[in-house]
């Protein structure tokens, strides 16, 4: 270390080639251990610091975390009562949107005009299989009830077959519809499904229609999201459409995990703890509201 700078204490040697494999490895545990001591102070200023194949990411904050979620109110079972405390939920958390069951849409959007929390919901929810004039119709009303970003799932059956002019056009044209109403649209793959070079395929498509995000699954599925899947998604989709997760994400390391990965959204039921989680690392106050439900368990993903 240079006299008067802060910084690690890396000592460089020479060493004959049969050491220096042993070299590598010290100088990689002293860059590593000062990355760790960085990232214990940043967490006393209210930040996370996550090291990363051996180096820092950014500092996180709440507001990062929190909207990149999309909370999940999908369960056919949910009640009225259940679906208004989960949309209460994200209120609270000031999560990215509330995706919900479609015809509780127009409530939901109701309920979070003026707030920074988009109302969403699905189209051709879960199996894909609707005639694609039936995928339109369901986006113009779900734009109509102020639906602000739709979760459309692809034929999977057609993609599947291999018939990726059907796909494609199916895609254009909601893309279409959705844009022209100012709102966004997820593409949701059901990779559980799927081949890699279909959903290679898919990701090109999704590229060429211009859709926001591609998302891994509705949550149904056998599987939700894999690393794997994850990355081929990121792999081959322009840097301009996101990537989401859907499917397992369940705590707040998860979440974590695929951010690294390039994931900007996921859609989560668990809410709640996952965010309570957050700020307890990083040293703010709990959110929650005791004897108050949350409905943070039922929402589906």
């Amino acid at each position: 270390m240079l006299p008067g700078r802060a910084g690690p204490r890396v000592v460089v040697f020479f060493c004959s080639r049969g050491e220096r494999g042993r070299y590598y490895l010290v100088l990689w545990l002293c860059h590593f251990m000062s990355r760790f001591r960085e990232s214990k102070k940043a967490a006393g200023r209210g930040e996370i610091r996550r090291v990363w194949e051996g180096r820092m990411m950014e500092a996180l904050t709440y507001e990062a975390i929190a909207k990149m979620i999309d909370h999940s109110l999908l369960n056919p079972t949910l009640t009225t009562e259940e679906l208004e405390a989960g949309i209460a939920l994200a209120l609270r958390y000031d999560v990215a949107s509330v995706c919900i069951l479609p015809y509780a849409l127009a409530r939901c959007a109701e309920a979070l005009a003026g707030s920074r929390v988009q109302p969403s919901t699905t189209i051709g929810f879960p199996h894909g299989g609707h005639r694609t004039e039936v995928k339109i119709a369901e986006a113009r009303q779900a734009l109509r009830d102020g639906g602000k970003e739709l979760d459309a799932v692809v034929n999977i059956s057609k993609v599947r077959s291999g018939d990726w002019r059907y796909v494609q056009e199916e895609l254009s044209a909601l893309t279409e519809l959705i844009h022209g109403e100012g709102a966004k649209i997820k593409v949701i793959f059901e990779n559980a499904y799927l081949e890699d070079a279909a959903k290679i395929r898919l990701c090109e498509i999704s590229g060429e229609a211009g859709v926001d995000w591609v998302k891994t699954s509705t949550g149904y599925a056998p599987s939700g999201a894999t690393h794997a899947d994850l990355k081929l998604m990121r792999a081959h989709t322009p840097a301009r459409v996101q990537v989401k997760a859907a499917g397992g994400i369940r705590d707040l390391d998860a979440l974590l995990e695929v951010r690294a990965l390039g994931v900007s959204r996921v859609g989560a039921t668990r809410t709640e703890s996952m965010l309570e989680e957050l700020r307890r690392r990083i040293g703010l106050e709990p959110i929650t509201v005791a004897g108050q439900p949350t409905g943070a368990s039922v929402g589906g993903y």
